[in-house]
């Protein structure tokens, strides 16, 4: 029996350890750059997870993250919000100190003095603000904003400009029914320009699983399956794994001189040296101008389909990327620099109904 419990003990130990070595901490204090004073109750989070906290009395917090990389986001009411870029790999022994500075309420006060805000913009632009933001994919029916309220409008249209642009006074609270995520969304702005059709936003989400019965967390699982496979996520990790193939994606090279051409060359080996390094830990990707990246295993949905006026019998999720100069993938499927990998077509039409969290583990 002691013998038992002594090998019980090392392979929980063992267990322990495993697991650890699947995490890291950080460690941290929020303080008010001017005065050094701590700041109690700043929020923390690492963007697009479930993970994040806020800081005690002393301002300091402390959340463990699984490995990878993450945008650390860090704010406090009436103050800037600050993000750090943080990963397993950076050897973090010391306690981070994080200043945040007070907003300029004066300056605040004359920009919306001088906007052009719309009175009534969820009236006017609600329904239009929802379909590029939320998306109009089958999951986006289900998902809503608790809290317009909180959303600002501001229209533009003269000689030279004709844009939306969307900002939040609070946190957003959205609920997706179809994913069973409860998300916070720090909204920094969302702007469309009419001229090109083009509409973008940042902002950072923070993942809450919904409580519910079992057999509706069933449902939610294959939900979020079917939303993982083909999805930038997905091609992410395959990328970085080594099985963009296995996996189901074909990756093509299209011509950068002349853009009406869509005929592109299939690169058989993605891992080629020129364009591929991997060590334990990040995957540098050398890629440069215009790629198509094709998808497969799963039929693209129905309604995308219709939407863009493709043929019935289309085969395969499609999405072109404009990369400006390379990027690095970590292991959860985190990449930068984000905005230097534009995307059109399927991946850009799965908007924030679609997305998973990077903690999201594919079953």
């Amino acid at each position: 029996m002691k013998y038992f419990l002594v090998l019980f003990s090392v392979i929980c130990l063992a267990t322990l350890a495993q697991a650890q070595e699947k995490t890291f901490s950080v460690i941290g204090k929020v303080v008010d750059s001017s005065s050094r004073l701590p700041l109690s109750g700043a929020s923390v989070f690492a963007q697009n997870t479930t993970q994040g906290t806020t800081s005690n009395s002393e301002g300091k917090f402390f959340i463990r993250l699984p490995n990878g990389g993450y945008d650390l986001v860090i704010s406090y009411t009436g103050y800037d919000k600050k993000i750090f870029r943080i990963s397993h790999t950076q050897v973090l022994t010391d306690t981070m100190i994080i200043e945040l500075i007070q907003q300029d309420r004066a300056m605040t006060e004359v920009a919306v003095v001088a906007s052009n805000e719309v009175a009534d913009g969820w009236e006017k632009f609600g329904k239009f603000f929802s379909d590029n933001f939320i998306g109009t994919t089958p999951n986006a029916a289900k998902t809503l904003i608790q809290n317009p309220e909180a959303l600002r409008f501001f229209y533009t249209k003269n000689n030279k400009r004709h844009r939306l642009t969307v900002k939040s006074k609070e946190d957003l609270v959205i609920l997706n029914h179809s994913l069973g995520y409860k998300i916070r969304y720090q909204l920094d702005s969302f702007n469309y320009d009419y001229n090109s059709n083009i509409s973008q936003y940042t902002g950072y989400p923070l993942f809450e699983e919904i409580d519910t019965t079992q057999e509706v967390k069933s449902t939610w699982v294959k939900n979020r399956a079917r939303t993982y496979l083909g999805s930038r996520m997905h091609f992410m990790h395959s990328f970085f794994d080594s099985v963009l193939t296995e996996e189901g994606f074909v990756v093509e090279k299209l011509d950068d001189k002349n853009l009406r051409n869509i005929e592109g060359a299939v690169i058989a080996n993605v891992y080629d040296s020129t364009y591929y390094f991997k060590d334990s830990s990040m995957a540098d990707i050398n890629w440069k101008g215009r790629y198509r990246i094709s998808y497969k295993s799963v039929l693209p949905d129905k309604k995308f389909i219709e939407e863009f006026k493709l043929p019935a019998n289309a085969r395969a999720q499609v999405t072109l990327l404009d990369i400006a100069d390379g990027f690095v993938i970590e292991e959860n499927g985190y990449f930068y620099e984000q905005y230097d990998v534009i995307n059109t077509g399927y991946w850009a039409w799965k908007k924030l109904a679609e997305l998973l969290p990077y903690d999201y583990e594919f079953e």
